[in-house]
């Protein structure tokens, strides 16, 4: 948070948007909770999730708050809740279980990256037959970041920005593209994710991997669940927040010194300390899963991990301004139609390879989401599952630059640059 910047919105103090956010949550848990009336029929149809997420969206869009210009987000809910959240849902990770899900899930994640390059192309193409000013001047360098970000993440946006010197303005622009297009799209995934046995039903879809791994699971759960004592909580915190300063304190001096020696590390990004953070937490957590550790899932880690998770979504729900994109409606219309071919081309290939729909979501969140939001979409599903959507999301880190820049020289030739 800029403290410099002059506070336009009502509520411009984080312990005081804090206390909001922790509210909201509570509120929508406890209508959620009701057993009869008008929220158990409201709540059939709209996920708890969905609410998590928006309600926040909506401070935002109203001014109530300022979520681009707090701390909650980052460095709270993205550098620390986050990689607690991994940690705890990991190490009760069911290993084997994760591998029998089988090299079809890679095949989704490598077609959505794919998709996501069509769709910029076929998007610049159509805008320029159908509104030629959307694609004018240097909007191709807009879309080139954007394409890091929607097939890697923020690091791989930024490095596109800087490759490309792309415009300030035009870079502000496709910031709310992205927001404004990909969460909502994030939002619709985690809207389906509930309906995701009806889908599957439908398309014939093996699931028979998952609900082997989500069973034995569940089982594992019950058969160490006890009343969790003051010890028990006190050492799954002291687990999680020991393993994320464990990984805050590597990711440091192991990025600094890949990017300083290493030719490559800018290219795959790991000289950002936010990708190592990520794959250390995840796999300290995947170490733990092999002791005694896991048997703290028994005493609520994991349930403690999901509600890391939710305040991460509420955080990233309060960033989106629903309103933004009122004054180029035709950017979003250019952002739409590139989801949209992304959407289509991938759900073409889950319904030829007739893969269960978590598998077309990963592929999909993954990319558009990244490491930060392609967990939350796969808790939706299980809370084990978690990541499995951590660990695409950061593969996309490394892959995000290299096709972000074909995208971004591509795009420029199209426009005669």
């Amino acid at each position: 948070m800029d403290p410099s910047a002059p506070a336009t919105a009502l509520i411009s103090n984080d312990i005081v948007l804090f206390g909001l956010i922790a509210a909201t949550l509570g509120a929508v848990f406890w209508t959620a909770s009701r057993e009869s009336g008008p929220w158990k029929k409201f709540y059939t149809y709209v996920p708890a999730l969905l609410l998590c997420y928006f309600i926040p969206g909506i401070y935002n869009s109203v001014g109530l708050i300022d979520g681009a210009n707090s701390s909650l987000y980052n460095p709270v809910a993205s550098r620390v809740l986050l990689p607690a959240a991994l940690v705890l849902l990991t190490l009760t990770i069911d290993l084997k279980g994760v591998l029998r899900l089988g090299p079809k899930l890679l095949a989704m994640y490598a077609a959505a990256s794919v998709s996501v390059m069509l769709g910029a192309f076929a998007a610049f193409w159509l805008m320029g037959v159908l509104h030629p000013e959307t694609v004018a001047g240097d909007t191709w360098g807009g879309m080139a970041a954007l394409a890091g970000s929607w097939i890697g993440g923020g690091a791989n946006m930024m490095a596109m920005k800087e490759v490309f010197a792309v415009d300030e303005t035009t870079f502000g622009q496709f910031v709310v593209i992205d927001v404004g297009v990909g969460y909502v799209w994030m939002a619709v995934l985690i809207f389906l994710a509930g309906r995701a046995d009806a889908i599957d039903a439908r398309s014939g879809a093996d699931t028979a991997a998952i609900e082997s791994l989500k069973t034995r699971l569940e089982d594992y759960q019950k058969e160490h669940e006890r009343v969790a004592s003051l010890s028990d909580l006190m050492i799954i915190v002291g687990v999680a927040f020991g393993a994320v300063g464990l990984s805050h304190a590597i990711a440091g001096p192991a990025s600094a010194w890949f990017g300083a020696n290493v030719s490559w590390a800018r290219t795959a990004s790991l000289h950002e300390p936010f990708v190592w953070v990520v794959v250390l937490s995840t796999f300290i957590g995947l170490g733990l899963s092999f002791t005694r550790a896991r048997t703290l899932d028994g005493a609520g880690a994991s349930k403690i991990g999901t509600l890391f998770l939710y305040y991460l979504i509420a955080c990233i729900g309060m960033q989106m301004d629903i309103l933004a994109l009122a004054d180029r409606p035709w950017l979003f219309a250019l952002g739409l139609i590139w989801i949209l071919v992304h959407i289509a081309l991938l759900w073409g290939l889950a319904k030829l390879l007739r893969v269960p729909f978590f598998y077309f979501a990963m592929g999909s969140q993954s990319n558009i989401g990244g490491p930060a939001s392609a967990p939350v979409v796969a808790s939706v599903f299980h809370p084990s599952l978690a990541p499995v959507g951590a660990l695409l999301g950061a593969l996309g880190y490394a892959t995000g630059t290299v096709l972000a820049y074909i995208v971004g020289i591509t795009l420029r030739a199209m426009a005669g640059a």
